[in-house]
């Protein structure tokens, strides 16, 4: 049933939205429900004649805005953790996308949730999100959307009560590719899954594609036919593998950023269009742009469509250089057989996360969140209580 809203709300394919978004939802709600009698407060080092205690304690209510692209998994990444310290939270989802959360609210108080605890609250960013934002009663706001959104909930703060603010923002993720990459066939399936995968709809998306000069014919050639293996279409149809974008203003802004790239220089091997018109959806084809220059547009900015940017390179240096030449940090991978390369290279592109010889591989155990412009805060894993708490400390002189 969250599969079916899910879908029927954003354009995403059903199977998708049953395989990864409510299996993730699932898994997080069980890992935070064990996490909560497994945090330990701490008893400070200090002389035999003072008792030192430091105490976790939550802090009162959150405010939680999430977005379009996975509306209930984003949601419950932050739900979940909020909770299980003691916090209430008011969930404003993305006026795209409200049906899981208020289905969700309803099932929390099936389940016994008391009133007041987890409240939604639908609306637009510049009337409900803004209240969220200025609330001298609201004590942290968790956000992940844009980087424009994200800085008004700085403001936001800044004017009222200097709450705490965790912002997971924008990306654009490089897929680097060495000469040495253990298998082409199966990097040009990652490359592809990472960019077309939820219409490409994805802040950590693998939206540019750094591939050594040496293997970029190669790749691409095997990259172009796992796209054209790639279904557009119905979202409920078993078959689809990309959906509909999630609104029309969305998909003019899509088409917009892959007009700019060709208008660059940039050469369209592949889509570049937007297909099945005659539905009245929101559909745009897999497209791969070569000749991608490191400073284009398409190259700098998030486009968060089906949209793969393709720039080659000499050597390990001048792909970490471009790999670290936006203003984002969220993810990264590098694909090398060669284990001191991959440590090297790893440690080198500023990420929040950085695949290696992968792409997009996960658990509700690691920390999710980004460098520089991408934001700061972390949702997922233990890391994730921290920003939902504030240390007390509690002195006594025996």
């Amino acid at each position: 049933e969250l599969a079916l809203l899910e879908s029927v709300d954003m354009g995403k394919p059903f199977t998708d939205a049953l395989a990864v978004d409510l299996r993730v939802t699932v898994q997080a709600l069980d890992f935070y429900a064990e996490a909560v009698d497994k945090q330990y407060d701490e008893v400070a080092p200090t002389g035999r004649d003072v008792l030192a205690t430091v105490t976790r304690e939550p802090l009162g209510v959150v405010g939680a805005v999430v977005p379009w692209n996975f509306p209930l998994m984003m949601a419950v990444w932050k739900i979940a953790p909020a909770l299980a310290v003691g916090n209430a939270v008011v969930l404003k989802p993305a006026e795209q996308s409200p049906l899981t959360a208020l289905r969700f609210a309803e099932l929390a108080t099936e389940a016994g949730v008391p009133d007041g605890i987890l409240n939604v609250v639908t609306g637009f960013g510049p009337t409900a999100g803004a209240a969220l934002g200025l609330h001298p009663d609201v004590d942290a706001i968790t956000f992940t959307g844009s980087g424009e959104v994200g800085r008004l909930f700085m403001q936001y703060a800044a004017q009222s009560n200097l709450k705490q603010v965790s912002l997971e923002l924008g990306g654009k993720s490089p897929q680097i590719v060495l000469p040495d990459a253990p298998d082409l066939a199966a990097v040009a399936k990652a490359v592809a899954g990472g960019i077309f995968f939820n219409q490409g709809e994805v802040c950590s998306a693998g939206s540019r594609l750094l591939v050594h000069r040496s293997v970029k014919d190669e790749l691409l050639d095997l990259v172009v036919e796992e796209a054209g293996r790639t279904a557009v279409g119905d979202p409920l149809d078993p078959r689809t593998g990309v959906g509909a974008l999630v609104e029309e203003k969305h998909l003019e802004r899509v088409l917009g950023h892959v007009q700019g790239a060709v208008e660059d220089g940039a050469q369209a091997l592949l889509g570049g269009s937007r297909v099945l018109t005659e539905t009245g959806g929101c559909y745009v084809e897999p497209t791969v742009l070569d000749r991608v220059d490191p400073g284009m547009r398409i190259a700098q900015r998030e486009v968060f469509g089906p949209v793969l940017a393709v720039i080659d390179f000499e050597d390990a240096e001048e792909a970490v250089r471009i790999a670290n030449g936006t203003d984002y940090g969220l993810a990264a991978s590098v694909w090398t057989r060669d284990l001191s390369t991959a440590h090297r290279m790893s440690r080198a592109v500023r990420a929040g996360t950085v695949w290696v010889n992968c792409f997009d591989d996960s658990d509700i155990t690691v920390p999710f969140g980004g460098y520089a412009q991408s934001g700061f805060g972390r949702d997922k894993s233990l890391h994730a209580l921290d920003k939902y708490t504030q240390l007390k400390t509690t002195w006594i002189k025996l």
